[in-house]
């Protein structure tokens, strides 16, 4: 049986309050049945196009925001891999600066501490490569609002796991990977919404394993629900 650690969450107060035991990731089965709920890709479609159109003022705001605060592209599309292996660019308001990628070979290579931060997680909490309106909307978690575009297109569900890059699925998922990629990787999760990176990575991948077998639309519309407070939050956002 795989464990619920979604409905666990779900049964939680705050963030805060739920406890996950990363050990017993390994004991997550791969031959449970997969769920594909019925209307799951038509309320993708109705809340994504109302999403965009309800806050497109706001979207035309950061926009003109990240755009001249700091020089380079308004938008960021970076690569993931989706449902049934198929890649896609994932869409984001750009929140580093125009130069990050030789800005992070250069840190990696002079600090082994923040080297090997970034070898453990492929994240630094601290990362000088990001902008100072980048920071607000990663805390915020304001810079995923164009992935409501990749809701409308297919790439992406509302909810589901979280959408991985092919590294990842080499060198963490594995076997495992084939179970997350059966269904389409969501804008939020549950990991979204429950410590986000202050959460270890196998607790992440149990979290996504039991959101695949387990989903349903409450509980979809409770990690909806729930990912507002989250933002406002920017517990466990960097």
């Amino acid at each position: 049986m795989v464990p619920r650690y979604a409905a666990a969450y779900l049964l939680a107060p705050t963030a805060r309050t739920m406890q996950v035991d990363a050990k017993r990731t390994s004991s997550v089965p791969f031959g449970g049945k997969i769920r594909h709920l019925p209307g799951k890709r038509l309320f993708d479609i109705i809340f994504s196009a109302t999403t965009l159109l309800a806050l497109s003022p706001l979207f035309l705001l950061l926009a003109i925001i990240v755009k001249v605060t700091s020089r380079g592209p308004t938008f960021y599309g970076h690569e993931r891999v989706g449902r049934g292996g198929r890649k896609f660019h994932c869409y984001k308001f750009r929140t580093m600066h125009r130069d990050a990628d030789q800005r992070l070979v250069n840190l990696l290579a002079s600090d082994k501490t923040l080297a090997a931060e970034w070898k453990a997680s492929h994240k630094l909490k601290h990362d000088p490569r990001v902008t100072s309106v980048g920071k607000f909307l990663r805390q915020t978690s304001l810079d995923e609002l164009p992935q409501f575009w990749n809701v409308l297109r297919g790439d992406l569900s509302v909810v589901g796991p979280r959408p991985v890059v092919e590294t990842e699925m080499v060198r963490f998922l594995g076997e495992r990977s084939s179970k997350i990629l059966s269904i389409r990787p969501g804008l939020t999760c549950v990991w979204q919404v429950s410590g986000r990176s202050n959460t270890s990575y196998d607790t992440r991948v149990a979290m996504d394993l039991d959101y695949v077998h387990n989903h349903s639309l409450g509980m979809d519309l409770k990690l909806i629900a729930k990912t507002i407070p989250a933002m406002i939050s920017s517990h466990g956002a960097y």
